[in-house]
């Protein structure tokens, strides 16, 4: 349960990282990413249909661009969340995200 409150709190907290254009947005949806959040590694997938997978697949959910940001929606947490990610980031690129739920590691796969 502790991991499923962190992956849904790994969703909402990504929500507060910094504008982007969309070449990162298109890295991440292409790549994925891999979230770390208090030494936890949770690893998202993003698929071409809109869709996400993370946590072996136990957390599923939607994505969409808008504009600058990636909107998600999940079965832990149905209501829209939003993430604007920091601009100019490519696979293999890691940058911390703050938000007032705490901070977390993203990596671009």
């Amino acid at each position: 349960m502790r991991k499923f409150l962190i992956v849904t709190a790994a969703v909402s907290l990504v929500a507060a990282a910094a504008p982007a254009v969309a070449g990162t947005l298109d890295e991440v949806v292409k790549h994925g990413i891999v979230l770390t959040i208090e030494g936890n590694d949770i690893d998202v997938t993003y698929t071409p249909d809109g869709k996400f997978t993370a946590m072996d697949g136990q957390v599923t959910g939607e994505w969409k661009i808008k504009g600058e940001e990636l909107c998600t929606t999940s079965n832990f947490d149905p209501s829209e969340s939003c993430v604007a990610y920091p601009a100019d980031k490519k696979s293999g690129d890691a940058f911390e995200v703050t938000s007032p739920m705490g901070t977390a590691n993203v990596k671009i796969k």
